[in-house]
């Protein structure tokens, strides 16, 4: 899928899946499965990319067995609901955050007993460096679920280090400590530890940081993606980039 490489950021891919609306109703009321389909398969490239993450880090966690799910078998799923009921969708402009909202709900089915770790959230202020770093290592040797999907994203780049450093330090009173690290941190070792620490956090924590950074969508598509309200969903956000700024603050010993 070479979609998105096609669009300089992730809103003008929003805005192509809109302009597909008009010909995806259009097959259907032709039914025209195929042909609906294979226009559909183009606006999942962001969703595919999201349930990959989703299930990464439950491999990951060892919330989900080795080996017996995979983003196909979701992305499967979706093609069937998506056209099964493409009725609820009530305009273009909804069709991106619909179809994220779908796979939000086959993932919720199938993950929903994910478990975040209490005790780390609790003392996050209290790591020093080295049990850090022996928790990167830790992360990094049992990261099962980043090697099991990595085929699955080895066509998607990631978002670089200083656009990850501004969604966590977004006062303006933060720009020097953001310069810093990034002047101080290789783009590698700050997505490790962004990854670490988000894989400790709650799932809802977790979903609403990336699809407000790394899917760019706004708080209020986003409290449709996950059906809870924007004060929730603003909390959620709040809450991540705290953890987040608190735990880069603590380990490279940047003044705060």
């Amino acid at each position: 899928m070479e979609a998105l490489k096609y669009f300089e950021s992730k809103k003008e891919f929003n805005v192509f899946v809109a302009s597909t609306f008009s010909d995806l109703v259009k097959f259907k009321r032709e039914n025209h499965q195929t042909a609906f389909n294979e226009l559909l398969l183009e606006d999942l490239f962001q969703v595919k990319r999201y349930i990959a993450k989703r299930l990464s880090t439950a491999l990951t966690k060892g919330n989900l067995p080795q080996g017996k799910y995979k983003v196909d078998d979701f992305l499967d799923q979706l093609f069937i609901e998506t056209y099964d009921h493409f009725d609820e969708v009530e305009d273009k402009d909804g069709l991106h955050v619909w179809l994220f909202k779908k796979a939000e709900e086959l993932l919720e089915e199938t993950t929903t007993n994910e478990e975040y770790d209490e005790f780390f959230l609790k003392n996050i202020d209290d790591y020093s460096k080295p049990e850090w770093d022996e928790m990167e290592e830790k992360f990094s040797t049992d990261g099962d679920g980043d090697l099991v999907m990595i085929e699955e994203l080895d066509d998607i780049s990631y978002p670089k280090n200083d656009y990850l450093l501004k969604h966590v330090f977004i006062e303006d009173d933060k720009k020097e400590i953001q310069d810093k690290l990034d002047k101080e941190l290789s783009g590698e070792n700050i997505k490790k530890h962004v990854d670490m620490v988000l894989c400790q956090l709650p799932l809802p924590m977790r979903s609403v940081f990336d699809l407000a950074t790394d899917f760019e969508f706004t708080l209020e598509e986003i409290a449709k993606i996950r059906n809870q309200s924007f004060e929730e969903v603003q909390q959620l956000l709040k809450n991540a980039r705290k953890s987040l700024e608190e735990s880069f603050l603590n380990r490279y010993t940047i003044e705060k």
